[in-house]
């Protein structure tokens, strides 16, 4: 499609939020050696594209400016690149696309090969726009925390905070299909929305129970999947069994400070900081997942391209139940 323009949304630096992002037109990119051109149907809006925006991870991201951001996108096959046989023109697929280079907020997007999944019919666009940053990243937070998804896991207890965000409401249907007892954390609002996702009992973060993250019925947490911010390795340490692990899926400085310090004391209490790490076979586990309904995705909103600023201010405010999605 050389030659030709698309409509997408960027930004020209660090800082701005939304009003930093502008509409533009840009030519349509040709998919390189093992890449895959998609017409995007839906992009999810995760926290980190804001605060890639921010410059929460200068230097690293992104890697120029302009930038068109976000990574999760769903849609349909148009051109392959060189070396390319595992997809073909018209292929409905789910990609993951670099973080480095983004190009989500678009109408069209070239995609890794390896970070690309069949999109079975079973699965919308929305759905599957949801899946490879939010669910990928629950699903190796659990395994990070020692759970396992063969079968083989003895009696566990497992706390989820922020239980109805993005990575928060499909960590709790994942553990569940692993067969963890879950403790989880929500606001008054949302708390029968995660009961029904499975959780054996919900927590009101705001009341002194929900603050203090004790568990209802006494128990103590084998792994904590932490998706919220502002909670103390005080608070977590006193509601963990002696070999337990809070994984931090939003790790600060401070927290880093803590896993160094929990190492070199040789606790056995240990805070482990998760940076996502993306893989095609995780993606594919998650979309199989969806396809045969055992994984659902809970969609807090819905916005056209051109209108994808609503959906980059609700990320911003932190209050999303679910995922947010941009459709084409």
């Amino acid at each position: 499609m050389a030659g030709k323009v698309m409509q997408a949304v960027e930004y020209a630096g660090y800082g701005g939020g939304v009003a930093g992002l502008k509409h533009v037109k840009v030519p349509i990119p040709s998919p390189k050696k093992d890449e895959i051109l998609l017409k995007l149907e839906a992009t999810s809006i995760n926290p980190v594209d804001w605060k890639i925006q921010k410059g929460m991870l200068r230097p690293f991201l992104p890697s120029k400016f302009p930038f068109i951001p976000c990574a999760d996108v769903a849609g349909e096959v148009t051109e392959v690149g060189p070396g390319v046989g595992s997809f073909k023109a018209g292929d409905k697929v789910v990609a993951m696309l670099n973080f480095q280079n983004g190009g989500g907020l678009a109408e069209f997007a070239a995609a890794p090969v390896a970070l690309t999944v069949s999109r079975p019919s079973e699965v919308s666009a929305a759905e599957g726009a949801s899946l490879p940053t939010a669910a990928v990243t629950a699903l190796q937070a659990l395994k990070s925390g020692g759970t396992k998804f063969n079968g083989a896991n003895g009696p566990s207890n497992v706390l989820i905070t922020a239980a109805s965000g993005g990575v928060g409401h499909y960590a709790v249907q994942l553990a569940k299909l692993a067969n963890l007892h879950v403790t989880a954390t929500c606001g008054a609002r949302n708390i029968e929305l995660v009961k029904s996702l499975g959780a054996d009992e919900v927590l009101d973060y705001k009341t002194p129970d929900g603050a203090s993250l004790k568990s209802p019925s006494g128990r103590k947490y084998d792994s904590v999947i932490h998706c919220a911010t502002g909670i103390g390795w005080s608070t977590f340490e006193p509601n963990l069994t002696t070999n337990g692990k809070v994984i931090d899926i939003t790790p600060t400085f401070k927290s880093m400070v803590a896993f160094v310090l929990k190492k070199v004391t040789f606790s056995k209490k240990q805070l482990v900081p998760l940076l996502l790490a993306p893989k095609g076979e995780d993606l594919k586990f998650v979309v199989d997942l969806a396809k045969e309904g055992k994984l659902k995705t809970v969609v807090d909103s819905r916005h056209p391209l051109s209108k994808a600023e609503e959906g980059w201010a609700k990320s911003i405010d932190g209050h999303a139940t679910g995922k947010i999605i941009v459709e084409m």
